[in-house]
């Protein structure tokens, strides 16, 4: 990776300079062509790190990623673009001007330009990892090969759609409970720092001990007033902390094993994680990619690691000549019937066919559970909010009905 001073023809033919990053000098002239400027005079400044490339395209927790809704939409459109025999440069450059995510667009120009020296769709795609992951690639790869890009487009774009509803659907099952705890949270702040003190001053004048429970709150509505600073840090250290090790390889595993082993929340992961390689892996057989490869990419877009490491053992049995039912039959976080459906499929020589049915069942078995997980848990987190505030309420009445008690006495 080096930096690249360039010298340019606008549109209009004016000239204009400027330095762009680059692995060599193609790669520079197709980042010049795709800010719609002509090269006229190239010329490397600094040399980088040769391991520079992968840092910069390497994606992380932090990275800018695609919008999914952007991405969705311009697949479909892509799909009817070529499918109409408009070409590839062509619907590229109108789907850039029609974009508003500015990743996306910057990318697809990129793209444009790298087809214009002659490199294939798949190779362009496989530089912005950051737009277009390894299922998208591999698929365009396998649609150009075969000849078929608008018949594979329009699989991608059922495919993103279809697994955009699942990842909506999770969401907005916890869209409501993360409300209800932000709200929580601001009532008995408001509380402790503003109610509880009133009470405080109260009771001093009256000379008598607090109750135990009355003094609890109290001292806790203290440290809160006097030490938030403390406390605000320390909850941002610890949240710091808990990204960084859910982020870590080893943070990763733990989270979602716990994650598929809750009781409510873990039956709604697996369904959607089947659902997702389900779809992946119909997706990418009915396209004509080879089986190991296809359970290589299915594993990875499953969204958990779990079922990533249990799909991963069924490929190097698979490797060895073993049937792929079998092999899933003895993976615990994968349902049995999966593994009886694809054995069904093997046999009738259907397997792309059987795994999206897979897919199907499993996709409205995530909408039943979405509603039966947001049904329950929705009145659990009020009667738990409700008893948090009632809890502090007695808490502070205590003192009154002690007062009540001694002058009725």
């Amino acid at each position: 990776m080096g930096q690249y001073q360039y010298e340019a023809l606008t549109m209009t033919g004016s000239k204009q300079t400027g330095f762009v990053d680059a692995k060599d000098d193609t790669e520079a002239r197709v980042k010049i062509r795709a800010k719609q400027l002509k090269p006229v005079q190239l010329k490397l400044v600094t040399r980088g790190n040769p391991n520079a490339r992968a840092n910069v395209q390497g994606v992380s927790f932090f990275s800018p990623k695609v919008n999914s809704k952007e991405l969705q939409i311009f697949t479909r459109q892509f799909s009817v673009l070529i499918n109409a025999g408009i070409p590839i440069i062509d619907a590229l450059k109108m789907l850039a001007d029609g974009t508003s995510d500015k990743l996306l667009k910057e990318a697809v120009l990129q793209i444009k330009a790298s087809l214009e020296v002659g490199k294939s769709l798949s190779e362009s795609m496989s530089k912005h990892p950051r737009v277009f992951d390894a299922l998208y690639c591999n698929m365009i790869r396998a649609g150009e090969q075969a000849g078929i890009l608008d018949v594979i487009l329009n699989r991608l774009a059922i495919y993103s759609e279809k697994n955009e509803k699942i990842k909506n659907q999770v969401k907005s099952a916890l869209t409501m409970p993360v409300i209800i705890v932000i709200a929580a949270f601001a009532v008995i702040s408001g509380i402790i720092i503003f109610i509880i003190p009133k009470f405080q001053e109260m009771y001093a004048g009256s000379g008598k001990a607090l109750p135990g429970l009355t003094q609890i709150v109290v001292d806790i509505s203290d440290a809160v007033r006097n030490h938030w600073l403390m406390i605000i840090g320390a909850i941002a250290g610890l949240i710091y902390v808990t990204i960084t090790y859910c982020t870590s390889e080893l943070g990763k595993i733990q989270l979602d094993k716990i994650t598929l082993r809750a009781p409510i929340l873990g039956s709604v992961v697996q369904r959607a994680a089947v659902a997702r390689l389900s779809r992946t892996m119909s997706t990418l057989l009915s396209s004509g990619i080879s089986m190991l490869e296809a359970i290589d990419i299915a594993a990875k877009t499953s969204g958990n690691v779990v079922i990533e490491k249990s799909l991963q053992d069924c490929k190097e049995a698979i490797s060895n000549g073993k049937p792929f039912n079998q092999q899933l039959a003895k993976q615990r976080d994968i349902p049995q019937m999966v593994a009886q459906m694809v054995a069904i499929g093997e046999q009738t020589g259907a397997l792309d066919t059987m795994l999206a049915k897979i897919a199907d069942f499993y996709e409205d078995e995530v909408e039943n559970a979405v509603k039966a997980m947001t049904t329950m848990i929705e009145p659990l987190m009020m009667v738990g909010l409700g008893g948090i505030i009632a809890f502090i309420l007695v808490a502070m009445y205590l003192p009154v009905f002690s007062m009540g008690d001694t002058i009725g006495q």
